[in-house]
């Protein structure tokens, strides 16, 4: 495969990379507490390949890593006494079947022994680590710093941690992470919580939107020039191959 068509097809996988990526964004626009993907890119460096000594090694994009970005999306008020968001920096802590998760979607619910849950089941946590129980009656607040109460009762607090590193933390399904083995939380100390109110995510539909647009059109753009190297590269093989009249 000769240079160009090798640039425009690690090109295209880049693209194809990027589209998977902005395509999950806006499937997960409307899913409460989802942070989104975005993609650092950089060029590949083909020097150990070259074996014939060119002064000027062949370069490739590609995406060298994709990233999260862990902006606040917008609290909405929903006027449900178990929505909970959090404003600043900050994780609610749930038990999940392989070990703690973390998340920033609050909506939670009492399960039929009264545990607190998150919207998936899985028990969130307090301060102490023990899960939360609660009766399946009674009025329910939250402070704002977490201190959920029943019928005026003091009942537990809710455990609010953060992370040094968060790009150490790997995302799960359905606005989910999971720390990494040696990556240990630290207390969420500028966090406030609200309730009555869920955050939503913090992707912009219609920037993403535009970004899927021009990702396709740049897609288009290399298909076409590989179609071209290759054209070109069939015309030269013609040319070789024809034979000179009087030969």
């Amino acid at each position: 495969m000769d240079t160009i068509s090798a640039m425009a097809a690690s090109g295209l996988r880049a693209r194809m990379q990027e589209l998977d990526m902005l395509a999950n964004n806006l499937a997960n626009s409307g899913t409460g507490g989802f942070k989104l993907d975005r993609e650092f890119y950089s060029l590949f460096t083909a020097s150990d390949n070259d074996v014939d000594g060119e002064a000027s090694p062949s370069t490739m994009p590609l995406i060298r890593k994709q990233w999260t970005d862990f902006a606040q999306g917008n609290l909405t008020p929903t006027g449900n006494p178990l929505d909970v968001a959090i404003s600043g920096q900050g994780f609610f802590v749930a038990s999940g079947p392989g070990g703690n998760l973390y998340t920033r979607n609050g909506s939670f619910q009492i399960s039929p022994d009264g545990t607190l849950t998150t919207n998936n089941g899985y028990p969130v946590l307090a301060t102490d680590g023990s899960q939360i129980q609660l009766s399946t009656q009674g009025e329910v607040t939250v402070g704002t710093d977490g201190t959920v109460s029943q019928n005026g009762q003091s009942i537990a607090q809710l455990q609010l941690v953060d992370f040094t590193d968060k790009m150490a933390l790997r995302k799960m399904a359905n606005s989910y992470f999971q720390a990494a083995p040696k990556q240990e939380p630290v207390p969420a100390t500028s966090a406030e919580v609200q309730q009555g109110r869920v955050e939503g995510s913090n992707v912009a539909p219609a920037e993403s939107a535009v970004r899927l647009v021009g990702v396709m059109r740049q897609f288009e753009m290399l298909q076409k020039a590989i179609s071209v190297t290759a054209d070109m590269d069939k015309k030269s093989l013609d040319e070789v191959a024809r034979v000179a009249p009087g030969a």
